[in-house]
Formats: C-alpha cells, sequence, structure tokens
C-alpha cells in the first residue's frame, strides 16, 4: 500500500529534502548549484551537501563543475517501471484540443500533489497555460478532485482534514465519483474554467485527463466539455484494460 494510503503519512524532512534536490536538478537540465539547492530548500549548506554526496555516491546525481544534474541510476528505475498512460492519453488529448482549441493537460496524482506530465496549449491569445513537472494542490483541481473522488476514504478523509467546507467537498467528490467529471469554476483562478476525467487502469485512477481555459469560453460550453472529456478518458481506459 503506497505510504499515502496509510493514514498515518507524514511529510519526513530527510526524505522531503531528497525528494526536493531531485526534482530541482531534473529541472534545471544544466544543473544545480549546492547554493541554490540550500536556500531552496532552507536549509544549512553543509546538511544538503551531506544528502547531494550521498545522491552522487548512488548515482542518482551527478557532479559537472560545480552543478548537479540527474545521475543514471534514475534512468534505471526509469526503465524497470511499467507502460505509462501517456501515449495512449496523447491522442485523446489533441482530438480534445483540436475540438475546443483550449488547453489539454494529463494529471498524475504524486504523492498528495498533482503533477500534470503532458500539456497541449490552446493556440488562443488568452489561454490556460499548464506547468509541467509542478506540483499543485488536489483540491480545487480539476484534476485533483478526480483522484480525491476515487481515492480511499482515508486518503480521501486525511486530506479533507486541512480543508474548510468539508462537508460541501465531501458531496461534490461523491457526485464525481457517480458523474465520472470534475468541474473548477473558477475556484483556482477565478477567470479559468476546468474539467478533469479520470482514466482507469485495473480498477484505479492512474491519470486525469483536464481542459481548462478562460471562463468566457469554457462556461458556456461546460456541458459539452465535460461530456467529451469524460469520453475521452473512457476511451482511454479502454484501451489500458485491452492491450
Amino acid at each position: 500500500m503506497p505510504p499515502s494510503e496509510t493514514g498515518a503519512a507524514k511529510a519526513h524532512r530527510t526524505v522531503s529534502r531528497i525528494t526536493t534536490i531531485l526534482e530541482l536538478a531534473a529541472a534545471h537540465g544544466t544543473g544545480v548549484r549546492l547554493s541554490e539547492l540550500a536556500a531552496a530548500l532552507d536549509a544549512p549548506r553543509s546538511s544538503v551537501h551531506g544528502l547531494v554526496k550521498g545522491l552522487v555516491a548512488t548515482g542518482y546525481l551527478r557532479e559537472d563543475d560545480g552543478a548537479y544534474i540527474i545521475g543514471p541510476a534514475i534512468n534505471s528505475l526509469l526503465a524497470a517501471a511499467p507502460p505509462t498512460v501517456a501515449g495512449p492519453a496523447r491522442t485523446a488529448m489533441e482530438q480534445l484540443h483540436d475540438r475546443f482549441d483550449e488547453t489539454v493537460m494529463l494529471a498524475s496524482l504524486v504523492g498528495d500533489s498533482v503533477v500534470y506530465t503532458d500539456t497541449i496549449e490552446s493556440t488562443q491569445p488568452i489561454r490556460y497555460s499548464a506547468p509541467l513537472s509542478t506540483r499543485r494542490p488536489l483540491h480545487p483541481t480539476s484534476s485533483g478532485k478526480c483522484f480525491l473522488a476515487f481515492s480511499s476514504a482515508q486518503f480521501r478523509e486525511n486530506h479533507l482534514a486541512d480543508l474548510p467546507r468539508r462537508e460541501e467537498i465531501r458531496r461534490e467528490l461523491a457526485e464525481i465519483a457517480e458523474n465520472g467529471v470534475a468541474i473548477n469554476r473558477g475556484e483556482t483562478l477565478p477567470d479559468i474554467c476546468g474539467v478533469g476525467a479520470p482514466i482507469f487502469d485495473s480498477g484505479r485512477v492512474v491519470a486525469v485527463i483536464a481542459v481548462a481555459g478562460p471562463t468566457t469560453r469554457v462556461g458556456p460550453l461546460l456541458t459539452e466539455v465535460a461530456d467529451a472529456t469524460r469520453s475521452s478518458a473512457r476511451e482511454v481506459s479502454a484501451r489500458l484494460t485491452g492491450r
């Protein structure tokens, strides 16, 4: 069972620092320096240096002229990972993009956060721009609502414990679980409306397809966008099940 499902998972300072170091190194293709890591972690250079040395020794980082970049051990982990949903989902994302010309995203659950792993941006001058590989809160994003709606009760309740309007959110998540689509009506950004639908593999939500754009454009088409996004997610789920 993943740590986030146990109900006892808490942030661990050393683990959090290590994952942040790796994420920062991955985000900076040319490498990140010790001073930058210490500033980002708000930690003493000596403490960060010890962690970095350990990651270099195990091959998860490598040093290049004083900067740290992702090492070969990461590739070994990725090679052992199961096939992702990215390939099957890309065609569905392109179809939604062609139909609505709004930004389409593929979201994954990373710990207690949502991370967009792929995006096709709208071609219109005013559009929603989704940052990739950046942790975002589960609530109130449409993608995060999907993950919460279909998660275990314990994971969901642990997350809701820190949120206001818990009863209202519980009712909304129950509706999402029943209808298979989540809507964000300007809850994250006042002028942005988003729709998300879960992709299943072996009965588990493995990703969410989401469409977002200015409320002035998406709002009047909300039902149509929601139906199309849900249909696309179901098609991808069917492909994963039948692979």
